[in-house]
């Protein structure tokens, strides 16, 4: 029987007058992860534990959720910015940074994308309605989500586990990534240019996407990338011994 590697996901936070606070995480990516043969963990935030949380860990998703604070990145807050919780956002910064530092197989998902190129250096697009001149409709709600086309560069490692470059995806976000931090490749992007995937050519599996594969589980396109990230995670378990 293949091993099966253990993959952390960064959670988020739920906060309501009068209940108690909750980390969470959706159970789509959850379910994703059996379906491709892991064992999925929820993270809540801590990023004082970040780089020791992998000796346990094979792999690690950040996940989709509201957006990063501007600040981080040396802007100011645009009014449509809705803010994800402070300690979520250290937590997965955080995250991201030690997973790629430590070589360790990491999936970011919508937000998780922006995470990424947030921690490394990078900036975001606050808004695209406001900010670009697109046709496109980036911005839907999860239960009616819009689709658009997107194209997958040549030589990439997204390319490589697609295996085509041409395909529609999901689209449910407001922010896009803006100045491309060091050391990413563009993977994908949409008709109006918007990134839709980066990647660490550099490290075994550091790759992001703007769509939610989590949420295309009769599709080719997401067992597929939930598949190379899982065999990568195994991979990464079987170094450590």
């Amino acid at each position: 029987m293949a091993h099966k590697p253990i993959i952390g996901i960064g959670a988020d936070l739920h906060v309501a007058a009068g209940e108690r606070d909750r980390a969470f995480v959706f159970t789509t990516y959850t379910e994703s992860l059996l379906r491709a043969g892991a064992i999925p963990v929820i993270i809540p935030p801590q990023p004082e534990n970040a780089a020791d949380l992998f000796g346990g860990l094979d792999g690690l998703i950040l996940a989709g959720g509201n957006d990063c604070d501007p600040a981080v990145y040396g802007a100011e807050c645009h009014p449509s910015v809705t803010l994800m919780d402070a300690r979520r956002q250290g937590g997965d910064l955080a995250l991201a940074r030690a997973a790629r530092e430590l070589g360790v197989p990491t999936l970011g998902i919508c937000l998780g994308l922006q995470v990424m190129n947030v921690a490394a250096g990078g900036t975001l697009i606050q808004d695209i309605d406001s900010e670009m001149d697109t046709e496109i409709r980036h911005t839907s709600q999860p239960e009616d989500r819009a689709r658009h086309a997107i194209l997958v560069e040549e030589g990439t490692k997204l390319s490589a586990i697609l295996g085509k470059r041409e395909f529609d995806v999901n689209s449910s976000h407001h922010q896009a990534i803006g100045n491309v931090a060091d050391g990413f490749r563009v993977s994908a992007h949409a008709p109006d240019g918007i990134v839709e995937g980066l990647e660490d050519s550099g490290h075994p599996f550091y790759i992001g996407v703007q769509w939610h594969p989590e949420d295309m589980k009769e599709e080719g396109s997401a067992s597929a990338l939930f598949g190379a990230f899982v065999e990568a995670a195994r991979k990464y378990a079987q170094s450590k011994k």
